[in-house]
């Protein structure tokens, strides 16, 4: 029988399972979601948009979390897989013009693929070793995508047109942010039921050490591959996304730099927790509009004001080093705080060291 910081008994499966274990807590997932519905008809349109790329981010960072936050394989090659998912709608939609119907399922096909192609040399691989595979798994991708755009996309990238599903055309703001808030909900249901079920429990005793899960009788093998299948997957498909919202394909989007960012997404959010893919990808995504808008706003000098990209940059690492340093379990666990304190209020709670 377990219990929360609340107070709350779980006294069976059911409850053990069940998403949201009480009217707390039900509540304020409602809420949320209201909210969330509400949100494009109050905003602005600028900032429906910088949501939108965070939703697309945090299918992303969903992804990247399942291997490194799960299943402890560090991943590098990131940028890449959100290459190949963007160059299949690419040269699907701008060769063949191939429907939506079809990129999409090509873009997740393909990810599979590319998941074999990186799983497979990590079952004789760790460490930094893996790292290294998993980068070259990108220059590889990037390499290809690179030469593909010079012989066939006249050298500055593909024009995609919005995604048409017969007579229906998914084209503004608005429109984008239901389409990808259901596909978020998709994503992050998914990716809750997988870590809640015996391959979550797989992924985890790889994590902690994959020698002895193998002696406990789990195939190390066959859930590390599944783990890169899936996550190059998803991440393929939020490549494909980000093709069609943005309505551009180029190599040149898809540097090393987006890798960091995704790495920065779960290390801040929360290594090992959906929500924190969730927080840490809107975190991120906002954090170089906020600090452009801050900039605009204060007084500083000129030549402060033509670095912005280095501001970001060093904001990314300074914020990775502090969460890593001071709250290595991220936004997850600050939110866990807040949501505990406000359960047990008015009466006081402090952790056990």
């Amino acid at each position: 029988m377990a219990t929360n910081a609340s107070g709350f008994f779980k006294a069976g499966y059911s409850s053990e399972f069940g998403f949201w274990e009480t009217p707390w807590r039900r509540f304020w997932v409602l809420a949320g979601l209201a909210l969330a519905a509400a949100f494009p008809f109050f905003a602005p349109t600028f900032w429906i948009g910088v949501v939108n790329l965070a939703a697309i981010a945090a299918i992303g960072a969903l992804a990247l979390n399942l291997v490194t936050g799960y299943t402890g394989q560090l991943s590098l090659g990131h940028s890449g897989f959100l290459a190949a998912g963007a160059f299949t709608v690419g040269i699907l939609v701008g060769q063949w013009s191939m429907p939506v119907c079809v990129t999409l399922p090509a873009a997740i096909v393909i990810g599979m693929g590319v998941g074999v192609f990186v799983g497979v040399p990590a079952l004789r691989l760790r460490g930094i070793y893996l790292s290294i595979s998993t980068l070259a798994a990108y220059f590889v991708i990037a390499s290809l995508a690179s030469e593909y755009q010079s012989r066939f996309g006249g050298g500055a990238g593909f024009v995609i047109p919005p995604p048409q599903i017969g007579s229906w055309v998914l084209s503004g703001e608005r429109n984008w942010y239901f389409v990808l808030l259901a596909l978020v909900a998709l994503a992050t249901l998914l990716c809750l039921n997988l870590n809640r079920s015996h391959v979550g429990r797989a992924w985890l005793a790889i994590r902690e050490r994959d020698l002895a899960a193998s002696a406990m009788g789990i195939d190390v093998s066959f859930y590390k591959v599944m783990a890169f299948v899936i996550s190059t997957a998803m991440t393929s498909l939020a490549g494909a996304l980000l093709a069609y919202y943005t309505a551009f394909v180029s190599a040149e989007a898809f540097t090393f730099m987006v890798t960091i960012e995704y790495l920065a997404m779960i290390l801040i959010g929360g290594l090992g927790s959906v929500l924190g893919s969730l927080l840490g990808a809107l975190f991120v995504t906002l954090l170089p509009f906020l600090v452009e808008r801050a900039v605009e706003q204060l007084p500083f000098p000129a030549t402060f004001k033509t670095h912005m990209f280095a501001v970001q940059s060093g904001l990314f690492a300074i914020l990775m080093l502090a969460f890593l340093m001071f709250e290595p379990l991220g936004l997850a666990r600050i939110w866990g705080r807040i949501r505990a304190y406000f359960e047990l209020w008015p009466f006081r709670y402090r952790p056990l060291p």
